[in-house]
């Protein structure tokens, strides 16, 4: 496992399934720059789109899979202020947990003043989301530039 210090790099043998540090510092000139260790998961992929932290959900999303995206998102969605895109256009599968993770990230992105959008395309999960009202506060859009393209159309009220 490799850690970056402000000075040093040192690496330290391991199984590769250590859970990694909560925030890494990396010093470039007079910049600190903090970063979110990257998840555990093949149920989930991070990257940045528009200053925005794009969590891309894969594959079937039950249980066993929001057991282990939950802890990620909970460290994105305790930053004040954060920017976050949910995008369930990769999933296969999708179920009262990835609901039940769906209004964790939008109540905790409140409490802390940030905004959520919603990516979704799929019908089956289309029609959950509108059964059972999530939709209203959490609008699905087709792509993460349609869903950040419109200011006014970010998450509703909880």
């Amino acid at each position: 496992m490799l850690r970056f210090a402000q000075s040093r790099v040192t690496c330290s043998a391991g199984t590769g399934f250590e859970q990694p540090p909560q925030v890494n510092r990396l010093v470039g000139g007079d910049v600190v720059v903090q970063l979110d260790p990257a998840p555990f998961s093949r149920h989930l992929r991070v990257h940045r789109h528009r200053d925005h932290t794009v969590l891309e959900l894969l594959g079937e999303i039950d249980i066993a899979a929001a057991v282990e995206i939950a802890p990620y998102l909970d460290r994105v969605t305790a930053h004040p202020g954060a920017r976050i895109v949910i995008d369930l256009r990769s999933i296969e599968f999708f179920d009262c947990s990835g609901l039940r993770l769906l209004y964790r990230a939008l109540s905790r992105t409140h409490d802390h003043g940030g905004q959520l959008h919603l990516v979704c395309t799929h019908p089956l999960t289309l029609r959950v989301l509108r059964i059972t009202g999530l939709n209203r506060l959490l609008p699905p859009h087709p792509t993460p530039d349609a869903a950040l393209g419109q200011p006014e159309a970010t998450s509703g009220t909880l």
